[in-house]
């Protein structure tokens, strides 16, 4: 491998995201762009935020797919409209109903097919495993078994690999890692729900409050109920 590889990273335009492309172009020389459209209910304030990141980093590789048929298949509050976005709840033992079954697998496929084609050594996505709502799709066993897929799956000459910065990060390491790297955290999106300003309840909006606050500092997004005392 290159000591200064091209580098893809997923960017959904929130907040991990966002401090995982900052950790690569630490690390990388050039990158690559990924944002994947699912049918999630704020894909066109993600996109956005996407596209501001994007510019921010100066970014030319850019590619956008789109793989809506994760909606049609349902299953998540996140793409299907019959269930409602959980409010309020954080630490529950149980996978949440906004886990969108196998949705990793089919965004980091993506990211290896155009990998290949463009000579891309690495694949950079902002998961967490500590500080997370319990996905069994970011978890560290989840990334090591991927890895080994696309050993076997890619050509004998290709050099590819899942890299994640974030895995053992807590909220409130991302976001100091964030300002660290002076990444720019206003541009970002995490809300499942609303798409002008957060809704500050959902497990997204909650875990990232959390982590400015334990950081001692203020999410510079809008939220809808802009209290300090919600903070």
């Amino acid at each position: 491998m290159s000591e200064k590889p091209l580098a893809i990273c997923l960017v959904s335009g929130g907040l991990d995201s966002c401090v995982c492309a900052a950790i690569a172009r630490k690390e990388c020389g050039e990158l690559a762009f990924l944002h994947v459209n699912y049918g999630q209910r704020t894909q066109k304030r993600e996109l956005r935020a996407f596209g501001e990141i994007a510019d921010f980093y100066n970014v030319e590789r850019r590619l956008v797919a789109d793989i809506g048929y994760l909606s049609d298949i349902g299953g998540s509050a996140l793409t299907d409209s019959r269930y409602d976005v959980p409010e309020g709840k954080l630490d529950q033992e149980e996978i949440p109903i906004t886990y969108v079954p196998f949705r990793n697998t089919h965004i980091i496929a993506i990211a290896v097919s155009w990998a290949e084609v463009i000579g891309a050594e690495r694949i950079y996505i902002g998961a967490t495993e500590v500080d997370s709502s319990g996905y069994p799709d970011c978890r560290k066993d989840y990334f090591e078994a991927y890895n080994r897929l696309i050993m076997e799956g890619t050509r004998p000459e290709t050099s590819i690999r899942v890299v994640t910065p974030l895995i053992d990060m807590t909220k409130r390491e991302v976001v100091e890692t964030g300002v660290a790297l002076e990444a720019p955290l206003h541009m970002t999106w995490s809300c499942y729900q609303d798409e002008t300003r957060a809704c500050g309840v959902c497990d997204s909006c909650l875990l990232r409050l959390r982590g400015f606050r334990e950081a001692g500092l203020r999410d510079p997004i809008p939220y809808k109920n802009d209290l300090e005392d919600n903070r």
